[in-house]
């Protein structure tokens, strides 16, 4: 009698495997534009959320102490590590909350009796290189501006001066991102919000 031998198993052709090879790798250099913006829309939401915080940190901090404390943006020479190489800038998303200037200062140890006073401070990371950030002292404002100061009532006291603007884009010209932009009003409210002309004047998101 007869034994029926079972089908052998059959695997990958060289050939299947080229074209299986192919088609993946044209559908990943598809997808790569899209995956390259949607990391940097994080990351401009990253750097926008960071800030934020650390506005709104300086507010209450100055309404906790009834005492004046200014958020202050800061270059630094690596973007990872607040250090004491920092400068004011009005481009840099690293920050530094402090009660004086912290120029030479930012990696200084909290204090409330030394000067800056610094509170706390935060550098912006590997989003540095891939974010820009522009402050200004007010929306279609040109100037420049790089700090703004709470007093215990938590409103703005260097009005003449201070951020009113702070707009946070992608780094390709050209691009579709998710921009965002933080507004500071003279009463110190803080709001995030989207710059974009498309988003509807209903919205609480659009600026």
């Amino acid at each position: 009698m007869r034994t029926r031998r079972s089908p052998r198993s059959r695997g990958f052709t060289l050939v299947e495997l080229v074209v299986t090879i192919a088609v993946f790798a044209l559908l990943l250099l598809a997808a790569l534009p899209s995956l390259g913006t949607w990391t940097d829309n994080t990351r401009i939401r990253n750097v926008a959320s960071s800030l934020l915080d650390g506005l709104q940190l300086a507010r209450a901090e100055a309404i906790r102490r009834n005492q004046n404390v200014s958020f202050w943006l800061v270059n630094i020479d690596n973007p990872a590590v607040l250090s004491n190489d920092c400068t004011l800038s009005n481009i840099s998303g690293s920050w530094v909350v402090s009660v004086n200037s912290p120029i030479g200062h930012c990696a200084d140890a909290p204090s409330t009796d030394s000067s800056p006073m610094l509170v706390t401070g935060r550098a912006v990371g590997d989003a540095g290189g891939r974010v820009s950030v522009t402050a200004v002292l007010a929306a279609g404002s040109s100037t420049a501006a790089n700090s703004v100061t709470f007093n215990g009532f938590g409103r703005l006291v260097n009005t003449t001066d201070a951020i009113g603007q702070i707009d946070i884009t992608g780094p390709t010209s050209g691009a579709t991102y998710r921009n965002l932009r933080l507004v500071v009003s003279p009463a110190g409210q803080v709001r995030m919000c989207d710059p974009d002309s498309g988003v509807a004047t209903t919205d609480p998101r659009r600026c």
